[in-house]
């Protein structure tokens, strides 16, 4: 399926396909985006994720949904986000909540080279990468995760069906959360003196 950023996506359906066809499909999304903002309230953003990650991740999924078990398609094309990065002019504005810092996906190796990995990339081309430190004053009520492309669509991410909004109306409305959302974040070496306190606790 190839997916234009302001085309419904039926997600629900993809799924029953297995990994690989969702995460083809997401990775043909994310290729025709020139720029993303991204909300993560409790797991790392997928582009920076570390195939073990992404790995104990979608067993989850599969797990969850029942779906075909197909997990390793699943992570060649969602770890292949990351070669997006920096390229063809494309922009990424990316706030994580702590808490996706402390979510346990994978055990403590996985969490603590996933980590590592955040850490090194918070000075990449192209990214903006900010974490909300959890006693950070809020200035938007706390919500699910979400992603914005090309300001003319946006993913919502939920347990059943994830919506997909192209109406102007909602697509402003996770605009105005986001802008809310981003106020509470701190940045380059604040961001990174955070993630290196939670390696530091994964290894004590």
């Amino acid at each position: 399926m190839v997916t234009q950023p302001n085309e419904p996506t039926d997600w629900d359906a993809l799924l029953q396909e297995g990994m690989g066809p969702t995460q083809e499909a997401f990775l043909e999304l994310v290729r025709n985006t020139k720029h993303s903002r991204k909300y993560c309230s409790n797991v790392i953003w997928g582009h920076l994720q570390t195939p073990d990650y992404v790995r104990a991740m979608l067993r989850l999924v599969v797990d969850f949904h029942g779906t075909p078990n197909d997990v390793e398609a699943g992570v060649k094309a969602r770890t292949a986000r990351a070669s997006l990065i920096g390229q063809g002019g494309r922009t990424y504005h990316v706030v994580l909540a702590q808490e996706a810092l402390r979510t346990n996906i994978g055990g403590p190796e996985v969490m603590r080279a996933q980590l590592a990995r955040l850490h090194d990339a918070i000075d990449l081309p192209g990214l903006r990468l900010g974490i909300i430190p959890d006693r950070a004053e809020r200035h938007i009520y706390p919500g699910h995760s979400f992603g914005i492309f090309d300001g003319n669509r946006v993913e919502v991410e939920l347990y059943g069906t994830d919506p997909v909004c192209t109406d102007r109306k909602q697509i402003d409305t996770y605009e105005k959360a986001f802008t809310l959302l981003e106020r509470s974040a701190v940045y380059g070496d604040e961001a990174k003196a955070l993630i290196s306190a939670e390696l530091a606790a994964l290894r004590t």
